[in-house]
């Protein structure tokens, strides 16, 4: 990196450097620190939006505070690339989100400046209290700070910290990063709440007041006048947060270094829970992305002085599209239906759908627990919800999806996007884990499709049934099936042949039972063995006569999936077999018993073995089957 093009920034290789730094010299860093990002994130990709808003916070935080003996706990962490950068990876800043490189969010095992893990909203609160009375226990003097998006505070945990930390003795400070913006626009009551009383008719009468009452006394007059733009913080958000306990501050412009300190060096001299609000704006400082900081929240690789470009052709359509055509498709076709998010319109698909369908369409922030139960209760009075949620997001409603859908066996439709490996989002938002804690549910039904043209049918057949239904889809696009314009379902619980292995006197016969996208690699495989594949598109429930069929005419069965291997498909599987008294030698394939860490896709299923080379490499070394020559493409 050139020195003359960042001077400052390449001065400081940590905190300690950045607080040794002449006061006057900060600016210059806030705004090569939003250069710097701004040109980084261009060649690799990542989050930005967020990011740009947090540039002046995070140099005051570690200006103010003596981190990392003083813990900075991130929420979420989409606002963590200028705290990396100030912390020792700055040089790093090129591997982001790549195989072996930084993670996008904090990670422990990255740096002692990451104390807490972060990717999913809203833990930061607890986690920063749990951090500040284990201090207190071992009696060591340090403060515990919690950064929290007002995006974040739609969910119940944030309150449930909130309830417990206002009663707690010990220094936490929570710092409230108010942008009016989560990942999509916020929703509910409490986002309206501070929005109405800062308009509405009471404040403006009681300002009316005070300017009418101190009009004869100019010197008070114009100290009303400045307090006025305090009153924010005086008078609304004060009385809920103090409620909770805490000595609430602010709200103070988060861009202004000159009010962030020194709000920052007074908070650090108080004891018990402090709150400080601080008013940011995403996308700060590079106009394109504060005008479409949805647009530029995650972007690709682009060139800063141009922006984000349309593609030149027509990319090949996601499963997330598929899923929002389908979802206004059977909208229309159907008026029971309703569409169900906890705040992820654009990554889910819906933006279409709320415009077309706004009075059917239910944005319930990031409350996933909520959005669940809220699904169960539309169940029970014959409306026909459908919940797009990450598969990642839906274990935060684990306990609602048994307790209030399941068990009660209310049709509820779970499109779980983000299934299997995501990517450059690594282990914290990997859908790794639904085929195993789906299927062991009561009632639960789980549709694992391997193309784009079996999601859309799959869903239709998922919405048709009078009973709980997941169907788990990848993110990205699949091999380029397109969808019957049709809302056609596929039969229920059944699976099917896709190629037929030949018989060899002088070798086992082999079939490859595929669950998902994974069939296509498992064909290019299965040529090597001439095997037998099976698409079993349902791991729960499981098409046992086709399994049973296909154990009695072959040797040996392989599993797989793109899904933990441990209580996945491949157990179920097996189940089915013992329970039928059928042995047969079964080779699971699936994700191994680790978090796999961000990268690219291909990738790291090639280093999980789920690849069409490693499919045939483990069928090899397990059965000890040489490879027979190709079919001729």
């Amino acid at each position: 990196m050139p020195t003359t093009l960042y001077p400052l920034l390449n001065a400081v290789h940590d905190p300690a450097d950045l607080r040794r730094l002449p006061r006057a010299d900060l600016k210059a860093l806030a705004a090569e620190l939003r250069a710097f990002m701004i040109d980084s994130v261009a060649k690799t990709g990542g989050h930005l939006s967020s990011n740009l808003g947090t540039v002046e916070l995070t140099v005051a935080l570690h200006r103010v505070f003596n981190t990392p003996h003083d813990r900075l706990v991130w929420d979420v962490g989409h606002q963590t690339y200028p705290h990396k950068i100030l912390t020792g990876r700055r040089e790093r800043m090129a591997s982001l989100r790549q195989l072996g490189g930084l993670s996008g969010f904090p990670q422990r095992a990255e740096s002692l400046y990451d104390t807490f893990g972060t990717a999913h909203s809203s833990t930061s609160i607890s986690a920063a209290l749990g951090m500040a009375l284990a201090a207190k226990r071992k009696g060591e003097e340090r403060h515990a700070v919690a950064i929290i998006g007002d995006g974040a505070m739609t969910a119940g945990m944030a309150f449930e910290a909130l309830n417990n930390g206002g009663v707690a003795d010990c220094n936490l400070l929570v710092i409230l990063n108010d942008n009016d913006m989560s990942i999509s626009p916020p929703v509910g009551a409490l986002n309206r709440y501070l929005a109405q009383l800062m308009s509405g008719q009471f404040y403006a009468a009681a300002k009316n007041v005070g300017k009418s009452v101190l009009k004869n006394a100019p010197p008070l007059l114009e100290l009303a006048k400045r307090l006025e733009q305090q009153a924010k913080g005086m008078v609304v958000p004060a009385t809920l947060f103090e409620k909770f306990g805490f000595n609430y501050i602010g709200p103070i412009d988060g861009h202004d270094l000159d009010s962030l300190i020194p709000t920052l060096e007074n908070i650090k001299s108080l004891k018990g829970p402090q709150f400080l609000h601080v008013v940011t704006k995403k996308g700060q400082g590079y106009k394109m992305a504060e005008v479409d900081p949805i647009a530029y929240h995650g972007p690709g690789k682009f060139d800063p002085a141009v922006g984000l470009m349309a593609p030149t052709t027509p990319p090949k359509q996601t499963f997330t599209q598929v899923f929002g055509d389908w979802l206004c498709d059977m909208a229309a076709h159907d008026p029971r239906l309703v569409a169900i998010t906890p705040a992820m319109r654009e990554g889910s698909g819906m933006v279409e759908f709320h415009r077309r369908f706004p009075e059917r369409y239910y944005d319930v922030g990031i409350a996933e627990q909520h959005a669940v139960t809220f699904a169960a209760g539309m169940a029970c009075e014959g409306v026909k919800p459908v919940v797009a949620i990450y598969s990642t997001f839906l274990q935060r409603g684990y306990d609602q999806l048994i307790h209030d859908v399941a068990l009660q066996n209310l049709p509820v439709v779970f499109a779980l996007d983000r299934a299997g490996l995501v990517g450059a989002d690594g282990a914290t938002h990997a859908g790794a884990y639904d085929i195993a804690f789906v299927r062991c549910i009561p009632n639960m039904a789980m549709a694992c499709p391997a193309d784009e043209r079996e999601c859309r049918q799959l869903l239709s057949t998922a919405f048709a049934q009078d009973q709980p239904v997941a169907v788990r889809y990848p993110r990205g696009v699949g091999v380029g099936m397109a969808p019957l314009e049709s809302l056609e379902g596929l039969p229920f619980g059944k699976g099917e042949i896709r190629r037929v292995g030949q018989t060899h006197a002088s070798a086992p016969r082999i079939a490859i039972l595929a669950f998902g996208t994974l069939l296509y690699p498992a064909l290019h495989a299965a040529q090597a063995f001439d095997a037998t594949v099976v698409n079993m598109r349902w791991a729960k429930p499981l098409d046992v006569e086709l399994l049973l069929e296909v154990a009695a005419n072959h040797d040996a069965l392989v599993t797989l999936e793109e899904g933990t291997i441990m209580g996945g498909a491949g157990s179920a599987v097996l189940e089915a077999l013992n329970a039928a008294g059928v042995l047969r030698p079964v080779l699971q394939l699936g994700l191994s018993d680790v978090f796999i860490e961000h990268g690219d896709p291909a990738k790291l299923l090639a280093l999980q073995g789920l690849d069409a080379a490693g499919i045939e490499k483990s069928i090899s070394a397990r059965f000890g089957l040489p490879a027979l020559p190709r079919e001729n493409p």
